[in-house]
């Protein structure tokens, strides 16, 4: 039995056989055609992009059918790429002044932009070249007569085993045995991983080179909330991860029953359970979850697979939906929060340090017509219902008051356009790097709420990037540097009397709720589909249980010790589901 270690991307637990998806590339040789054979091959490439963009157009469909049109959208991007100009024309001049056959132009006109999607250092960024391999393969699967259409199918309950798996591959999968995912690279922005995550398939990327040597039919365990690969496990660990999907089951079916009772503790403490979405769509899961309101709305995905930056009105418009169907419940709507390479593209020299560059709050104020765009929106549906303003990566008193001024500023012109809005909108901020934290008395004079944002806090204090699986190991939320962070944030909060949520994926993991609630908070905000289980432990323990677990806590300086504690009290909450 061998245990990797991988970056979880969904969360879950399949256990079934390998099937190892080898790199189904056709193999490109360097070949020429005649002069007289140009026009002919020129035909021959056009009428596989037509080809290829009818097969991206059916797909997407298809994905929007099945997950809605925000994961359909990935696709849109793809045709986007296909109709691109420059590509176009460097395939057309491959062949027609270089004389290559339309595989070998496709194949070096695109290995071009993988080779510089790869060595871009933004991780997100970087994930685009899975997008450029995916339309390569399916035009040399056309130019080659192969069956791009073929499902990935498996004839017995199967872990795809692979290198990487592209968008296209992820919308051929076979639903019915494909029960998990393991690849060599990818990170948690990768496309396969926000489709896997949709599919609610457990998996696991950036394993490495170590999947390898993994045979078809070898028998593996994912575990899609710790990032592990289980290869040959003895029968000791299958049943006892049998045992664990079966709780699951159990679990998931009994926690519906949770959706109209409040998150109480037995000492009748109220818990705040927000939800974390992402697209508009995601309302309908809040309000079948049970979510008190959105914490977190990340605007994010109103800028990707665009060609250009989204209007005020694309903007307005999404909001209204949410505001709308969240029937009166309060929205935190987060400001931009990418890397300034993703919104200006190539003309942006590359960073070296992505993580520490021009990113979220630092980008919007010196972009700051894209930023106006968007806080005229959000004013503008401030008057549909209870909404919020958060900026993302505050560091500085100076960053948050330049982009209050410039709030102040919109309100002034909405109000001499006679536009309605909401002059008293709460103003926040998320709070996820350590200055913010340390200089929380002077910020919350000049803000309503803060929150916590604890995947870069964690990230920024511990100086770990969780997308490298060299050091994702290291990433722990358990540190006692990180939870001493959490804690003064908390107090600085509740001293000055201002509203505290925390918002991480730390909030959406049963280990540390009865911590959390120990150290203070009383508001959460986390994916819709953690809230059950989440409110089930709320809903179980006591504040004073809580507090004096945070305490013993405090005295500890070992993260694993941590852990190990935190476990244990949840284990003896519930005996029959550990």
């Amino acid at each position: 039995m061998r245990v990797l270690q991988g970056i979880a991307v969904s969360p879950g637990v399949a256990i079934a056989k390998a099937m190892v998806v080898d790199d189904q590339q056709p193999r490109v040789t360097r070949r020429f055609i005649s002069r007289a054979n140009v026009d002919a091959e020129l035909k021959r490439l056009s009428g596989a992009m037509d080809l290829v963009a009818e097969q991206i157009q059916a797909s997407q469909d298809e994905v929007a059918v099945e997950l809605g049109d925000q994961y359909g959208a990935i696709f849109s991007a793809h045709l986007q790429m296909v109709r691109d100009e420059k590509l176009n024309e460097s395939l057309i001049d491959s062949i027609r002044y270089r004389h290559y056959t339309a595989e070998y132009a496709v194949s070096q006109s695109f290995a071009r932009y993988i080779q510089f999607f790869e060595r871009v250092p933004n991780p997100f960024l970087r994930e685009r070249a899975g997008d450029f391999r995916d339309i390569e393969q399916r035009l040399l699967n056309v130019l080659f007569g192969a069956d791009a259409k073929k499902k990935l199918a498996a004839k017995q309950p199967s872990i795809v085993l692979a290198n990487d798996l592209t968008p296209s591959e992820m919308a051929n999968l076979d639903r019915v045995n494909i029960r998990g995912i393991v690849t060599e690279v990818g990170g948690p922005g990768s496309h396969s991983a926000i489709v896997a995550e949709a599919l609610e398939l457990p998996a696991v990327v950036g394993v490495g080179a170590n999947l390898r040597d993994i045979q078809t039919d070898t028998m593996l365990i994912i575990d899609g909330h710790q990032g592990r690969v289980i290869v040959s496990p003895d029968e000791e660990t299958i049943a006892r991860y049998e045992k664990e999907v079966e709780q699951q089951r159990q679990t998931k079916i009994r926690l519906r029953g949770l959706r109209d009772l409040p998150a109480i503790t037995t000492d009748g403490e109220t818990i705040t359970l927000m939800a974390n979405i992402e697209f508009p769509h995601e309302a309908d899961a809040c309000i079948e979850r049970g979510a008190s309101g959105v914490g977190l709305y990340r605007t994010e995905f109103l800028y990707l697979g665009q060609d250009c930056e989204p209007t005020e009105e694309d903007h307005y418009q999404v909001y209204a939906k949410v505001i709308r169907d969240m029937q009166g419940s309060p929205i935190v709507i987060r400001t931009l929060d990418l890397g300034a390479d993703k919104i200006f593209g190539e003309d942006h020299p590359p960073e070296q340090n992505p993580f520490l560059g021009l990113r979220s709050i630092r980008l919007s104020l010196r972009n700051t017509d894209q930023f106006r765009r968007q806080l005229r929106a959000i004013l503008r549906a401030s008057v549909l219902g209870d909404v919020s303003v958060m900026f993302p990566l505050v560091s500085t008193l100076h960053e948050l008051r330049q982009a209050k001024m410039l709030l102040s500023d919109l309100m002034e012109d909405l109000e001499e356009q006679s536009i309605a809005f909401n002059r008293d909108l709460k103003v926040g901020i998320m709070v996820e790097v350590p200055s913010s934290v340390v200089m929380l008395d002077r910020f919350a004079r000049e803000i309503d709420f803060i929150s916590i944002g604890t995947n870069d806090l964690v990230q920024y204090t511990l100086a770990v990037d969780r997308n490298n699986p060299d050091v994702a190991a290291l990433y722990n939320s358990c540190d006692p540097a990180v939870l001493r962070l959490i804690q003064m944030a908390v107090d600085s909060a509740q001293k000055a009397k201002i509203d505290v949520t925390l918002c991480g994926q730390m909030g959406g993991n049963p280990v540390y709720t009865m911590l959390l609630i120990g150290m203070g908070l009383r508001s959460l905000s986390v994916t819709p589909s953690a809230i059950p289980e989440i409110k089930q432990i709320c809903r179980t323990v006591s504040t004073e249980k809580c507090r004096e677990l945070a305490a013993r806590v405090r005295d500890m300086d070992n993260a694993w010790e941590i852990k190990r504690l935190l476990r244990e009290h949840l284990r003896q909450l519930f005996p029959d589901e550990a």
